[in-house]
């Protein structure tokens, strides 16, 4: 994350640091009506990391190849009984980059020593993993893992190696490929952190798409034809009226901060998914097909295919997303605290999403949520606008892992599509503008349809609608389901075709 920043500002929050701890307590006062429903299963006060033997820790430590307050977790991934956390080397004295959890030894717990996975040494480009952020296991049994190749952040990074996806064997935990980004992928502003998987018709047929936040691209990787090409949109640029943040009593800008958090949407008939992202420095979400993204022909004449949806409530950047296969997508809330929710049988609008947890002190800047193949959400908060600009209390717990079932989080929420609640939020049609000078959707009226209708719809699934729908809603389903290549629309018998 940039943090051109961080020097100025630095100057600014050191008269205050004696409050930060007040601060934060001070804060969770402010929480109206919140109920903590994840629970916390590994909190640590500093990271502490596991050592063949004691005597290799003690030489680590007396070394400087090992600080254990210099370490600042980002990233957790849950594959089968082995939960993944990522510290990037922001600072020295990080011993791995890539660690685990087994939580068949450790199923919860304070300080427990991180296990490093697969070779971690910095700067062994061929053989290493040097700095790595978000992880991603597929169904294939694959973790897809981007070595960003860094040392340190902001004005002291270092690129001690090209950027790399590596990909292992969860079975073996033996590496299938390593596969280096071409230059032209990146430029000298690339700074990559997230990835989303998307598997189509078999485990060949897999693409990897990775987020350039400051280089303003999103990659593809095709894992058959194994090669990459990189798309550019004024989409995956900030926006200039949403660079400032307030987190933890602190006031900072992150102005510079483009496209980060992706999430796929369950396949559609056609095939294919949507890629759903959005600019860290936005409160605006944006989407595309992933029949264009799979296409490099497309690199050069897909502008037109990508498409903007509303903004999200004030105070709402995030940097993490994830949807299941039911449509349903989580993402963190930075600002607030808090995880929110979105179900995609509702049009993408502040009035259809809710917060599924939220605390003013356990969840100071949620970093990661992912959502694991028994349903269970994972969610990591790290503090980390208080560990880059000002100074964590190391006599309190800074860095936290939670998990929950995600029906009982999303429960009596808006994104909640169980029958009893079914009834109780009626869509309108969503709107998604293509950037298009001859659509008339912008001037497309928002019409009520039935919930059930709308989410089966995007789900591929029949169902039989009891309701007549006016003219410009039948305008503007036929658009929406173009886009999605779900097919033209058959208009039932009362539509008249001298109707406008």
């Amino acid at each position: 994350m940039c943090i051109l920043w961080l020097v100025a500002a630095k100057f600014a929050i050191k008269k205050m640091r004696g409050f930060l701890s007040l601060t934060l307590l001070s804060v969770s006062l402010t929480v109206i009506g919140a109920t903590t429903k994840l629970d916390e299963r590994y909190t640590w006060t500093e990271l502490d990391w596991q050592f063949p033997n004691e005597m290799m820790k003690m030489q680590a430590l007396a070394s400087g190849t090992y600080i254990p307050r210099n370490g600042l977790p980002v990233g957790v991934e849950r594959s089968d009984t082995r939960l993944f956390v990522t510290v990037p080397r922001w600072r020295d004295g990080i011993p791995a980059t890539l660690n685990y959890i087994d939580m068949d030894k450790n199923p919860a717990g304070h300080n427990i020593p991180l296990i490093p996975y697969q070779n971690n040494v910095a700067g062994d480009c061929a053989n290493g993993l040097t700095t790595v952020y978000r992880i991603k296991a597929d169904k294939c049994g694959r973790l897809w893992v981007l070595d960003t190749g860094t040392i340190g952040i902001g004005n002291t990074t270092e690129n001690v190696c090209p950027y790399a996806i590596n990909v292992f064997d969860l079975q073996t935990n033996r590496r299938l490929r390593r596969y280096e980004l071409r230059p032209e992928d990146t430029n000298a502003n690339t700074f990559i952190a997230n990835t989303a998987i998307d598997i189509g018709a078999n485990c060949e047929d897999t693409f990897a798409y990775f987020s350039d936040e400051l280089g303003y691209g999103l990659i593809a990787y095709s894992w058959e034809q194994n090669k990459s090409w990189r798309f550019e949109h004024s989409f995956f640029f900030p926006d200039p009226l949403r660079g400032d943040f307030n987190i933890a009593g602190l006031n900072f800008q992150w102005g510079e901060e483009g496209i980060f958090g992706m999430a796929l949407s369950p396949m559609l008939k056609d095939g294919f998914r949507v890629l759903y992202f959005s600019p860290l420095a936005s409160h605006r979400e944006f989407a595309v097909s992933t029949r264009i993204l799979r296409n490099e022909t497309k690199v050069e004449d897909g502008y037109h295919d990508f498409v903007y949806l509303p903004e999200r409530a004030e105070d709402g950047h995030t940097t993490s997303r994830v949807m299941n296969d039911e449509g349903l997508q989580l993402f963190n809330l930075i600002d607030q605290n808090a995880v929110g929710c979105w179900h995609s049988s509702l049009p993408y609008a502040p009035e259809n999403h809710d917060i599924i947890d939220k605390d003013d002190v356990t969840l100071v800047f949620p970093s990661d949520v992912k959502i694991d193949e028994t349903s269970t959400v994972w969610v990591m908060s790290d503090r980390m606008p208080v560990f880059l600009i000002a100074e964590l209390d190391y006599t309190d717990i800074n860095f936290r892992i939670f998990s929950g079932s995600l029906q009982s989080l999303v429960e009596g929420t808006v994104c909640d599509t169980t029958p009893k609640y079914l009834g109780k939020h009626i869509p309108t049609i969503p709107i998604y503008t293509k950037v298009s000078p001859s659509s008339h959707i912008f001037n497309a009226q928002k019409q009520t349809i039935p919930k059930a209708y709308a989410f089966n719809e995007h789900n591929g699934v029949t169902f039989e609608a009891n309701h007549h729908y006016t003219p410009s809603a039948l305008s503007y389903l036929k658009e929406f389901k173009q886009f999605h290549g779900l097919g033209d629309y058959s208009k039932p018998s009362w539509y008249k075709s001298n109707q406008q």
